[in-house]
Order: C-alpha cells, then sequence, then structure tokens
C-alpha cells in the first residue's frame, strides 16, 4: 500500500472511532483507541515511536516521540485541542523531515464533525 491508500483507512478508521467516542476526551484516550482499531484493519501500528535527533552529525535520544506510526510509512499526529495552532502544523512538519517520511496526518479529535480536524502534511522531500 503506498501512503494515499493507508491515509485513507486511518481517516476512515479515526471518522468510525469518533462517532462512537465523540470530542472532548483525552489525546491519549484516541490514540489507544486509533492504534487498535488500525491494526484490528491489519496494519502494522506502533505508538509513542522514540525518534532520535540527529544535529551536526551527533545523534541525541532527547529527539520526540511520534504518536502513531503507520506501516512505517504515515505519522499520525494526535491532538484534542479547542483549536489547533500553527505551531502543531509545523511540529507535525518539522517530524516528517526528521523521519524522512513523506506523509503524516494531523488529527484533532476535539471537533463536533470530525472532517473539520483532519489535516494532511506532506514533507516534498
Amino acid at each position: 500500500m503506498n501512503e494515499n491508500e493507508i491515509s485513507y483507512k486511518i481517516i476512515g478508521a479515526a471518522m468510525e472511532m469518533h462517532k462512537t467516542l465523540g470530542p472532548g476526551l483525552l489525546e491519549s484516550v484516541y490514540e489507544n483507541a486509533l492504534a487498535y482499531d488500525l491494526k484490528e484493519l491489519g496494519l502494522e501500528v506502533k505508538t509513542q515511536v522514540p525518534m532520535p535527533l540527529v544535529y551536526k552529525e551527533v545523534k541525541q535520544d532527547i529527539g520526540y516521540r511520534i504518536d502513531l506510526l503507520v506501516e512505517n510509512s504515515v505519522i499520525v499526529e494526535i491532538k484534542s485541542v479547542e483549536t489547533l495552532a500553527p505551531v502543531h502544523y509545523a511540529q507535525t512538519l518539522t517530524y516528517l523531515k526528521l523521519s524522512d517520511k513523506k506523509l503524516a496526518l494531523l488529527i484533532n479529535f476535539n471537533t463536533k464533525l470530525l472532517k473539520e480536524g483532519i489535516h494532511r502534511i506532506v514533507n516534498n522531500l
């Protein structure tokens, strides 16, 4: 599967989950529930993936954590906030660049309609 096919499945699972759970829960709840649903769909899902930071050829283990990494190719950054801020988009793009991935989904579950909270972010390697 390519990134677009994987993202389609992620979005479908996220929308179904949101219909059941609704807005207002902690990010960790959405992360665990979505990881479970994606695994049930047969996708490989890693949660809280530590990514070291390499700066000036020095590897530092104080990097960052990816909320979900699906099929080792699509990053899912999960939020449950009133409104996404520009820093959330910048953070997700930085995660893409540092991990050499092409596609991320920034999903804010704290919305009445989840389609308003889903954002595709592309790294033009």
